[in-house]
């Protein structure tokens, strides 16, 4: 029977699962990332939501509450932490990481599966997550409760593969469960001295971003803030954004995405992790910036002293 329905939607997929299998062999990779996938099917039903499906690493799930949602997404990320499979094998082997979305409305449920916009929406919303984050729609933190969205830091509108209109993202910070020092409230957000903006210049693409321009997603997409058209991009291959008085650059690619500041020879390399910008230097996209004919981004971080946003804004558009 299809009927029409509203709830919650939660993507959950799981990363590193290559490493694994090249660690441990086939038998035993294949057994910690079930048992990764299970767990994330328990934390699901124990928070009541429905798992619809399993994806390969990952899970599709609806819930009733965005709160409950939350809540789940919460405990999955606490819980893979905990959950250590491969250290005694392999001391170095990184663990699991984990990226969920999050979208609210109706769908439409038949014969078991779901489908329309905020199912759409969560799975491309999943492309722009980062290792262990959380990304909702604006429609999931309306839902709730005041001290719950708190939590939430807005990563303003994003473009969506597919999707003509922006949709407006948010990010889960960590639990305060977990006593991360290394990210802050929303609310921290407003104690930053002076305005700062970034340069980015690639070929004969220079931009300048700050305040209502960030975030800012690289990508090969025509929909990505700051194209790169090369066929080593991603679409939506990376994501800059202003968090605690940082620049905080986030791979979002299979590729990887790669970091060499001006003055130190070494060259960074992010898979799925962040790592802040300070100073100038390149952003190699899917290859490292050692050639000329690498896609890669020169940046520099930009003190505007006593400027308004407004004139900000101003020199992005230029």
């Amino acid at each position: 029977m299809t009927q029409i329905v509203e709830g919650t939607i939660l993507f959950a997929d799981l990363r590193g699962s290559t490493s694994l299998y090249e660690a441990l062999g086939n038998a035993e990779a294949s057994a910690v990332v079930t048992q990764s996938v299970a767990l994330l099917g328990g934390i699901v039903r124990n928070f009541d939501g429905r798992v619809v499906k399993t994806l390969g690493d990952g899970l599709m799930a609806m819930f009733p509450r965005s709160s409950s949602a939350v809540e789940a997404a919460d405990e999955m990320h606490e819980s893979l932490e905990r959950l250590s499979p491969a250290s005694s094998a392999s001391p170095s082997l990184q663990p699991l990481k984990l990226q969920v979305a999050l979208a609210h409305g109706e769908v439409v449920e038949m014969a078991g599966d779901l489908f329309g916009d905020a199912v759409n929406v969560a799975a491309r919303l999943l492309d722009h997550a980062g290792d262990n984050e959380t990304l909702v729609t604006a429609n999931v933190v309306a839902s709730l409760d005041e001290a719950t969205r708190e939590r939430f830091r807005s990563l303003d509108r994003m473009q969506l593969r597919g999707r003509t209109e922006p949709v407006h993202v948010h990010l889960l910070e960590k639990s305060r469960r977990l006593g991360d020092t290394a990210t802050t409230a929303f609310g921290d957000m407003a104690i930053v001295p002076e305005p700062e903006g970034i340069r980015l210049v690639w070929l004969g693409l220079d931009r300048v971003y700050a305040g209502a321009n960030l975030p800012v997603v690289l990508g090969r997409s025509p929909q990505a803030a700051y194209c790169i058209d090369d066929n080593r991009v991603s679409r939506s291959h990376a994501r800059i954004d202003w968090h605690g008085g940082t620049f905080q650059l986030t791979d979002l690619s299979y590729n990887g995405t790669y970091v060499r500041f001006d003055h130190d020879p070494e060259i960074i390399s992010l898979r799925r992790g962040t790592c802040t910008l300070h100073g100038s230097g390149l952003v190699g996209l899917g290859t490292p910036p050692l050639e000329p004919s690498s896609p890669s981004v020169r940046f520099e971080i930009m003190k505007f002293g006593d400027s308004q946003p407004e004139a900000v804004s101003e020199l992005s558009d230029d």
